[in-house]
């Protein structure tokens, strides 16, 4: 063994540590995104009942987040590599370079079987097939490309180096683009950065109005009135503090409508009427909640524009607080 192979060892040790961990990442965030594709488009009343859009969007845009920094490391770090032995071809029989590849192989298989039990389990428990075998397809995908890439090298060193199957680099290529499609569509379903921020902002404004509803609701109960504007609702000493328009610090529109009924009103950017817009295609979404007379659900469902938004309270269901004397 050369000096200067010894000498870069302990580099190639730590480059081959790297490329296992990137792997590892990249594979489970690659699976994750598809995953989360194969329940938007294919939902399950089981299971998506009570899911909401952002459920969906959040491991979808920590999956692209992983595969947009990881993938292109360990993409590089593999190629690095692959040239480093190519041009020190005895360094493809070093034992500590075996070793790092079998445990490659054991750790990614690992990770694979782990999926395959969860995935069955899930199944098991009475999942959608379509949903299910999708997502074995996935697995298998994934498989496929780990254990073809990395049984090629180990075949290579046991036929001393003969490179006799060029398609793994065909392959190869073929799964980086696999991996920029899923990571374009992912931006194309979660949305930009920009509608993202949109959407966040009118989450805010859904809460701080559930908020002042139930404000409006405990003032109601302990003064048998609706308060005539939001500010009569401010309480220092309580910690009322009435909440604006998070972006432009407009207050929120609040009308009386009669002893028993208020409206409350802001202006979306978004609408989550538009599953497009505001969650996946063909999946159910979030409703926000409330219990009104009647016993119908009232929702903060709304377009993109000024949305009002009409409450009822219901005695029998909210009792006014009698005060008792000292």
């Amino acid at each position: 063994m050369s000096d200067q192979i010894n000498k870069n060892l302990p580099r190639d040790v730590f480059l081959y540590l790297l490329s296992i961990i990137t792997l590892v990442a990249s594979t489970i965030s690659f699976g994750v995104l598809v995953f989360q594709y194969i329940n938007i488009y294919f939902p399950d009343i089981i299971y998506d009942y009570y899911v909401s859009a952002s459920s969906y969007f959040s491991p979808i845009r920590q999956s692209l987040a992983t595969l947009i920094v990881i993938f292109p490391v360990y993409f590089f770090v593999l190629r690095f590599l692959a040239k480093d032995v190519d041009e020190n071809p005895e360094k493809r029989d070093l034992k500590i370079r075996k070793w790092l590849l079998y445990f490659t192989v054991f750790v990614a298989a690992l990770v694979i079987i782990g999926d395959l039990v969860a995935l069955i389990n899930t199944y098991l428990n009475g999942e959608l097939t379509t949903r299910f075998i999708l997502k074995v397809l996935t697995i298998f995908f994934i498989a496929g490309s780990v254990f073809s890439y990395y049984f090629s090298e180990l075949r290579e060193l046991r036929t001393k180096g003969k490179k006799s199957l060029n398609w793994i680099s065909v392959y190869k290529w073929v799964v980086v683009a696999v991996v920029i499609l899923a990571v374009g569509f992912g931006f194309y379903v979660a949305g930009s950065p920009a509608n993202q921020r949109m959407i966040r902002f009118d989450e805010r404004r859904v809460n701080d109005l559930s908020a002042l509803q139930n404000q409006i609701i405990n003032y109601w109960q302990k003064k048998n009135e609706l308060p005539q504007n939001l500010s009569q609702m401010a309480n220092d000493i309580l910690g009322i503090v009435i909440p604006g328009d998070p972006k432009t610090g407009t207050p929120y529109e609040y009308r009386v409508l009669g002893n028993l009924k208020f409206e409350l009103c802001a202006t979306f950017e978004n609408s989550n009427l538009d599953q497009k817009a505001a969650g996946p295609k063909t999946a159910l979404r979030e409703q926000l909640i409330y219990p009104y007379s009647g016993g119908e659900m009232q929702t903060w469902q709304h377009n993109a524009e000024r949305t009002c938004f009409n409450r009822t309270i219901d005695p029998d269901l909210f009792k006014v607080e009698i005060s008792k004397p000292l």
